[in-house]
C-alpha cells in the first residue's frame, strides 16, 4: 500500500524598501549575501578580476575527423609552444595536455608591476577505431596542434557505406 503525502510549496519573497538603500544598508546586504552565497562576491565590479585564461581557453577547441585512411586530430592551443603541450596515446584513449605560464613585467620610473598568470588543461578521446600507434605523428604549427593516427587494414575494411532513406 503505498501513502501519498500531498506536498506544499511555498514561495519566499523579499521585499525591498521603498527608498534607495544608503551605503551602509548595501553594504549589509552584501555582507549578508556573502554568508548565504559566499562565491557570488567574485561577481562584483570591485572584485580584483581572474586572469588566470586571460589568453586561452581552459579547454581548447578541439576537431575530430577523418581524412583518407587518418583519424586526424586539431586542437587550438593560442600563445603556447609545442615544448608546453604532451600527447599520449595509451590503447584507444588520446589524451592532449598541456600547460601554460604566463608572466608580464612593467617597469617605469613611477611603478613597477609583474603579473603571472598559469593554466593547464588535460582532454581526452576515444578513439573508435584500430589504429596504427607506431606511426601516429604529431605536428604543432601556429598554435594548431595536428595528431594523425593511422587506420589499420583490418579498421579499413571494417567501414561500410549505410543507405540513407
Amino acid at each position: 500500500m503505498a501513502l501519498k503525502t500531498k506536498e506544499k510549496s511555498e514561495q519566499l519573497t523579499k521585499v525591498e524598501p521603498a527608498h534607495a538603500p544608503t551605503p551602509f544598508e548595501r553594504w549589509e546586504r552584501q555582507f549578508e549575501d556573502m554568508f548565504r552565497r559566499p562565491f557570488s562576491m567574485l561577481n562584483q565590479p570591485w572584485w580584483p578580476p581572474r586572469r588566470v585564461f586571460e589568453h586561452m581557453e581552459p579547454t581548447p577547441s578541439v576537431d575530430i575527423f577523418e581524412e583518407g585512411g587518418d583519424i586526424v586530430v586539431k586542437a587550438e592551443l593560442p600563445g603556447m609552444n609545442k615544448e608546453d603541450v604532451s600527447v599520449d596515446l595509451t590503447d584507444h584513449m588520446l589524451t592532449i595536455s598541456g600547460e601554460k605560464k604566463q608572466e608580464e613585467k612593467v617597469e617605469d620610473k613611477n611603478f613597477y608591476r609583474l603579473e603571472r598568470s598559469y593554466g593547464s588543461f588535460v582532454r581526452s578521446f576515444e578513439i573508435p577505431t584500430d589504429v596504427k600507434s607506431d606511426q601516429v605523428k604529431a605536428k604543432f604549427h601556429d598554435g594548431v596542434l595536428e595528431v594523425r593516427m593511422p587506420k589499420t587494414e583490418e579498421a579499413k575494411k571494417k567501414a561500410q557505406k549505410v543507405p540513407v532513406e
